[in-house]
């Protein structure tokens, strides 16, 4: 099992250049749980992401790991503790899918440790995980996006941190591998006790894997909470600028987000049942 730590945004405010894109956010991520940061296009959810893992400095607040402003962490300490997973990640020309992985192993290298039986074992593990196992011998930009996608995420896995953060894991994955990862980082956290912190798009997937939702708003905290306390029809049509319909997801007892275009409002009213409620059996 991991150690629980404690990680913490105080009166954050992030910004590129004179353009501010968090402003005075405050939050704690739950350890120990799987967070999912939710909000329209350039609301600021990488940009925070990218902030609790130390790549972008605060223009005013800290980010605080145990105590301590990860900004001062020795970058090596942190990376044994904290491993990042960033949106649309570049990999050196030519690196073989094993190398990739392996580097996930770096954080835990130093003069008086050396790669060891421990090292392949979780690298090992990492692939076997992430069904890249028949790549190793494999550049990576040869390959498709979706197993690109699963590569990187192999060697955030290989890095075995007590908290990932993840930008967008399920990109360029279709269905089938979006469900595989989200498992996998489920299973994660069941069995090890990872704190996973993690940009999803899609409200039904967040809803269903996330233990805790971080909604953002125009730059700013909108809310935080439980599924089913932060999905309701007000916060998507704040947040999302959408008109939904809220049900009960049969699967997990979780929200079901069921978004209303403009074209579907009036077929949905005309299906009512007769105290006016939509029925969504039709």
């Amino acid at each position: 099992m991991t150690t629980p730590h404690t990680l913490v945004a105080e009166s954050l405010t992030l910004a590129y250049g004179d353009r501010p894109v968090i402003e005075s956010l405050d939050l704690v991520v739950p350890p120990g749980e799987i967070t999912a940061i939710v909000g329209a296009n350039a609301c600021g959810k990488s940009t925070l992401l990218r902030s609790l893992s130390r790549l972008l400095a605060p223009r005013r607040g800290r980010v605080v790991l145990d105590g301590r402003e990860v900004h001062r962490m020795p970058a090596k300490e942190l990376a044994r503790t904290l491993g990042l997973l960033p949106q649309s990640p570049v990999a050196p020309e030519g690196i073989t899918v094993l190398d990739l992985v392996s580097r996930g192993r770096h954080p835990h290298q130093g003069i008086f440790s050396r790669w060891n039986s421990g090292d392949d074992a979780a690298v090992g593990a990492a692939l076997e995980a992430t069904r890249t196992a028949g790549l190793v011998d494999r550049a990576v930009d040869e390959l498709s996006g979706g197993q690109r996608q699963r590569v990187w995420i192999a060697m955030a896995l290989a890095q075995q941190t007590d908290l990932l953060l993840l930008d967008e894991p399920t990109t360029f994955l279709d269905a089938s591998h979006q469900i595989d990862v989200l498992d996998l980082l489920t299973d994660l956290n069941r069995t090890r006790g990872t704190t996973v912190v993690m940009v999803l798009h899609d409200l039904n997937l967040a809803a269903r894997y996330a233990d805790h939702l971080i909604a953002l708003a125009g730059g700013r905290l909108h809310d935080c909470g439980a599924p089913a306390d932060v999905l309701t029809e007000e916060s998507v049509r704040t947040v999302f600028d959408l008109e939904s319909r809220i049900i009960e997801d049969p699967l997990t007892g979780r929200p079901l987000v069921l978004p209303i275009g403009r074209h579907h409002i009036q077929p949905v009213l005309d299906a009512a049942q007769p105290d006016g409620t939509p029925d969504f059996t039709r």
